[in-house]
Formats: structure tokens, C-alpha cells, sequence
């Protein structure tokens, strides 16, 4: 007998709908996983909401099991959090994370899936992508013990990495954010707050995650001499303007990028994504990180729900979608 799921679509440039599904019969080595919780990470996912994916970026921007093109029809999404119910022995019963889109069930390799810890609630476990970025940031930032360090944008990549900088000894770390309701998630992770204006400067690494050529700017302005602006914003089909003719030169400062889908050969070469994943689930044991969890809604209300996320109406860092409740034929 087939099994059905329902998914949600992006079917045109700000609008959505759920849609049945029929999955593929279990193949060898794959596993059928029922969600429990999925997240929205709201800066990507609005942006591929909204249509604002530069055709450039196309193929850059494919989620690992999306269905369909951007701008639309589109199925996408890369935080969900499961219970295996068929599949190998090992994980059948297991809590799993996977980079699989808004279905309530679905079919893929064994191999696609990660263990969750069980010291880590699976409703935080949604988080893992957007950690696992933060991790890949620090590799390439490569932080300094007693380093002086901001990160420029409170979204939810900038204070995954602001949560994480905050266990290194001796480092002085700032959020900075032009929202001063962001003030209480520095406080619950552990780390100062300031508004932009505010924000303390002579900085050795500024982490920037505004998305915006204003945070970017103020991120040089925040550096000591030879500082360096470690940039994690995607700008989608913004360009961005940056004033470098003034002391950009003589304070010899630098702009680095980052690249969430690969880790720098020459920062960590052994390394691979399931390390980087494994490791970020690891580090969500942390109930701090419950504090990037801004609002939860249900899958049928994805609909409804995704609108108000793109226009600001439900401010969010993730938001946080909820399967229990849905019977076993769905």
C-alpha cells in the first residue's frame, strides 16, 4: 500500500500552498522518516518565499531535496527534525535531523539523515543547520583566545555564532543589532548587546549577518588596524554599495566570506559536513540556544504563516513548525 504525505509549495513569488504527496516504496539503505518538528531559517527561506533568488544562484541556492525551480513551483526547506519508522535496525526509533524540506513524511538514504544526541530536545534539533553554519563561520574566522569580537546582525545564523563565540575563554563578544528586542537573546546566550551607534569598536573580528550594506559598513568602521569583517550575509538580488576610499587601505583591514555548503581546504581539510553536522548537534545540548527559537505554528498553517514571515508581521529569528498532532495517514 502507497504512503502519502502532504508538502508545502511556494507555488508563485508570495504564496504557498500544502499539497499530497505519494512517497516512493523503501528501497535498501533508505529509511522513512515521520517529521516531529521543521524551522523555518527566515532570512533564506523568505528570500526563496518572496522570489528574490538571483537567476545566477540558481543552482547555488538548491536545497539537498527540493523539488522544482526558483522562482516557483518550488518545495523548500533544509531543518527537519524526525522519527525513523522503517529503514535499517540502528535507526529505526531514532530522533533524526535531516536538510529535507515542510512534509510530514518522507523517503531518503539512511545516509542523509544524523542522529539526534539524547541530550538534545528534538524541538531544539531544527536548529542544527543553522549552527552547523555557525561552526563553519568559526573555522574560517579561526578566533583568537581574548579576542575582541562583534557580530554585526542578530538574525539567526549571527547570534548561532554569537552563542558559540561566547564558550571561548577570554573573548570579549558584542551582538549588535538596530532591533533592541534582540537585547534579551544576547542576554539568554550569554553575550553584550549594543545598538549599532552604540557598539564598541577597536575590534580584532567582526562577524557580519545584517544583510544590509549599512551593517557591512559599520562592521569596518568597528575594526582595529588589520581587522578582519568575517561576511556570512546573503544579499539574494540586493546590490550592495561599500565606501572603501576612506581609511580601508591604510588600516589595512580585510573582508573575508564565508561559504555555508564547504569548508576551506586550507582551515580544515579533514573535515567534512557530516563532522561539522555531528558536531553541531552536539554543541545544541546548550538549553541557551532555545532562545533562537522565536514562535511555532502548525504545518497546516504554513500557508498563512509564511506571508507574515516575509513581510516582518511575525518577527522571527527560527520559527519553529509543529507535526505531533497529525494522524498517521498524513
Amino acid at each position: 500500500m502507497s504512503i502519502t504525505a502532504r508538502a508545502f509549495w511556494v507555488t508563485s513569488p508570495g504564496e504557498g500552498e500544502i499539497r499530497d504527496v505519494v512517497l516512493p516504496a523503501l528501497a535498501e539503505g533508505e529509511v522513512l522518516v515521520r517529521s516531529l518538528w521543521s524551522g523555518v531559517s527566515r532570512g533564506t527561506e523568505t528570500l526563496v518565499f518572496r522570489g528574490g533568488v538571483p537567476d545566477s544562484q540558481h543552482a547555488v541556492m538548491r536545497a539537498p531535496y527540493q523539488e522544482g525551480d526558483f522562482p516557483a513551483p518550488v518545495k523548500y526547506g533544509y531543518l527537519n527534525v524526525g522519527l525513523v519508522e522503517e529503514g535499517p535496525a540502528a535507526l529505526v526509533g531514532r530522533t533524526v535531523f535531516c536538510l529535507y524540506p515542510h512534509q510530514t513524511r518522507y523517503v531518503v538514504p539512511a545516509s542523509a539523515v544524523t542522529v539526534v544526541p539524547d541530550s538534545v530536545p528534538a524541538e531544539r534539533a531544527v536548529l542544527a543547520g543553522t549552527v552547523e553554519t555557525a561552526v563553519n563561520a568559526l573555522w574560517d574566522a579561526a578566533p583568537l583566545v581574548g579576542d575582541r569580537i562583534a557580530v554585526v546582525g542578530g538574525g539567526m545564523v549571527g547570534c548561532s555564532v554569537a552563542a558559540l563565540l561566547a564558550r571561548f575563554p577570554g573573548v570579549r563578544v558584542q551582538l549588535v543589532d538596530a532591533d533592541p528586542a534582540r537585547a534579551k537573546v544576547a542576554e539568554a546566550l550569554g553575550v553584550d548587546f549594543a545598538a549599532p551607534e552604540d557598539a564598541r569598536g577597536g575590534l580584532d573580528l567582526v562577524v557580519h549577518a545584517s544583510a544590509t550594506e549599512q551593517g557591512l559598513a559599520r562592521s569596518l568602521e568597528l575594526l582595529s588596524a588589520e581587522g578582519t569583517v568575517l561576511e556570512l550575509s546573503w544579499y539574494g538580488d540586493r546590490k550592495v554599495s561599500l565606501a572603501l576610499g576612506e581609511d580601508f587601505h591604510s588600516r589595512r583591514l580585510v573582508i573575508r566570506s564565508s561559504q555555508v555548503g564547504t569548508v576551506s581546504p586550507a582551515r580544515r581539510a579533514s573535515r567534512t559536513y557530516a563532522d561539522r553536522l555531528a558536531l553541531a548537534l552536539e554543541l545544541l545540548a546548550d538549553p541557551a540556544l532555545d532562545a533562537l527559537v522565536t514562535g511555532d505554528s502548525a504545518f497546516e498553517e504554513l500557508p498563512e504563516v509564511m506571508p507574515k514571515l516575509a513581510s516582518g508581521e511575525i518577527p522571527a529569528l527560527c520559527h519553529r513548525v509543529r507535526y505531533e498532532h497529525l494522524n498517521k495517514s498524513a
